[in-house]
């Protein structure tokens, strides 16, 4: 299955600068249980967002980026070519994790996504598709609110009821 996996701020905002917005340790705690052992895809301006622009450990790493050569993870040029390679690992769990135009491209192909909302405005400059007014997607799972570095974060949960095929 595919699922996003992401944080966003009250407006849905996402990032600024090639980073996040907020230092959230619960929300990235909750990231990395998650996606541990999975497969992580994302573009090249979020790999090289990374801490000494390494890949995330303990999983396999896919990147859309067009001219990048590394072998320390799955690189492809094209949308066409990471959905087949996606396609290759239809038994697994993906998780879609950035940036704004990864998400904007393959949502539709998400069978649900994990959303930290953090109760505040970040002067985001990227935003992630406001799931409360997209009618295939329905929150399923909605936790209690709770403090995180500061903010008031919850951790929800989104279920596309029109997956498409990849």
């Amino acid at each position: 299955m595919i699922y996003a996996i992401v944080h966003a701020d009250k407006e849905w905002g996402i990032g600024k600068g090639n980073d996040m917005m907020f230092s959230l340790p619960k929300d990235m705690k909750f990231f990395r249980e998650t996606t541990m052992g999975h497969t992580v895809v994302m573009g090249g301006k979020t790999l090289r967002s990374f801490p000494n622009q390494k890949p995330l450990k303990n999983r396999v790493n896919i990147v859309l980026s067009r001219g990048q050569v590394r072998d320390d993870c799955i690189i492809v040029p094209s949308y066409e070519a990471l959905k087949a390679e996606m396609k290759n690992r239809k038994n697994e769990d993906i998780f879609i994790i950035g940036g704004g135009e990864i998400y904007k491209a393959l949502l539709p192909y998400c069978h649900g996504a994990y959303v930290t909302k953090v109760d505040a405005v970040g002067g985001a400059e990227v935003f992630f598709p406001n799931l409360d007014e997209n009618e295939n997607f329905i929150c399923v799972d909605e936790g209690e609110p709770i403090e995180d570095n500061g903010y008031i974060i919850r951790f929800t949960k989104y279920e596309n009821r029109a997956v498409q095929p990849l």
